[in-house]
């Protein structure tokens, strides 16, 4: 009797200790930042026991058997991923979250306006991978935006400016993938994506030019009229940020535009080559697509900026010198008389010397 007697207490003590094991919270105090939550990244393929011993080597479970014996009872699959861990958890809420997959994922933010350079440089500083790996399958690609524009050589134009979050480990392509999901989301509330295909890429360079050109978004559809107008009478678009862009192609930026980037052969050089650069040059938000789609109606084909940044708008280039001139004057520079192919562009944002 008093033998049986010690095996129930035996087992009572088992049983409590592993209650403990299984019910009582560890890991980090409640509230701790994101610098100071503890992380823990599942490979994927990683067994059962290998994920156990990795949680409690972490101190997120206080014993990988008592979390073996979690998983014989309730069964389901662990989902490899990096979790976070940022309070006091049983290991019961632990196993939960790796059932259902609850991965953290890290932001990712485009602004409107950035070029795949661009993008590439954020997916490599918020840890997402390489930039190099990246422009490699951005413009590897391109069968995510066939339908979209058949001959484009990259994806530049149609990886929409957002915030994402993401998986640490996830793959460029997936990146990728979502940024086009999201452009097709957006253009087709537009009612662009209701275009045919072929009208669907010149909207996209236009927008792209507008988003480089401009920082208020009022005076979006004024100058996509201007670029409009432009074309409409064979004149070069002359816009320094396809300059810049082409440049960026060829890996000569040197931060500014030289005599020599405005000679370069480049078909994306509007001041040599009358009409659209051959793609995007950025890839332009809600606004510019907008304007773009929507230009405005008006006999401007010229702007420059004021001392304030805003878009002065001119028809004639005799107007189009005085406002040059004023310009100049209010920030203090010379005001040499503009040459015949003054560009239409806001002089607050060149770069050339």
């Amino acid at each position: 009797m008093k033998f049986f007697a010690f095996l129930l207490l035996i087992a009572l003590i088992c049983a409590a200790l592993a209650a403990y094991m299984i019910y009582a919270p560890i890991g980090p105090a409640a509230g701790t930042s994101d610098d100071q939550a503890t992380y823990v990244d599942i490979a994927p393929g990683t067994g059962t026991q290998a994920i156990a011993t990795q949680l409690e080597q972490a101190g997120v479970v206080r014993s990988r058997y008592a979390f073996d014996l979690l998983r014989a009872v309730k069964g389901g699959k662990l989902i490899a991923g990096e979790y976070r861990f940022n309070h006091p958890a049983p290991a019961t809420e632990v196993y939960a979250r790796m059932v259902l997959g609850d991965i953290y994922t890290r932001p990712l933010t485009i602004p409107e306006g950035y070029n795949i350079f661009e993008i590439a440089q954020a997916v490599e500083a918020a840890g997402f991978g390489s930039g190099d790996a990246f422009l490699a399958a951005e413009r590897s690609q391109t069968a995510l935006i066939a339908d979209l524009s058949p001959n484009a050589p990259s994806l530049e134009g149609y990886l929409f400016p957002d915030t994402y979050r993401f998986a640490r480990h996830i793959a460029p392509d997936q990146i990728l993938a979502a940024m086009v999901k999201r452009y097709r989301q957006v253009t087709a509330q537009l009612g662009l994506a209701a275009d045919p295909a072929t009208s669907i890429p010149r909207t996209v360079i236009l927008a792209s030019l507008v988003e480089k050109e401009v920082s208020h978004e009022s005076e979006r559809p004024l100058v996509a009229g201007v670029f409009q107008n432009r074309l409409a009478q064979n004149m070069p678009l002359a816009t320094d940020p396809s300059v810049i862009y082409a440049a960026l192609l060829e890996d000569r930026y040197r931060g500014a535009i030289y005599a020599s980037d405005l000679q370069a052969d480049s078909p994306y050089n509007t001041y040599r080559h009358t009409g659209l650069p051959p793609g995007p040059i950025c890839n332009p938000g809600v606004a510019s697509l907008k304007a773009a789609i929507a230009p405005a109606s008006t006999d401007y084909l010229y702007f420059v900026a004021d001392a304030q940044g805003h878009s002065r708008f001119s028809a004639t280039l005799k107007e189009h010198a005085q406002q040059v001139q004023t310009y100049r004057r209010a920030v203090g520079q010379p005001t040499p008389q503009p040459p015949a192919r003054t560009p239409p562009r806001t002089p607050h944002r060149t770069h050339r010397k």
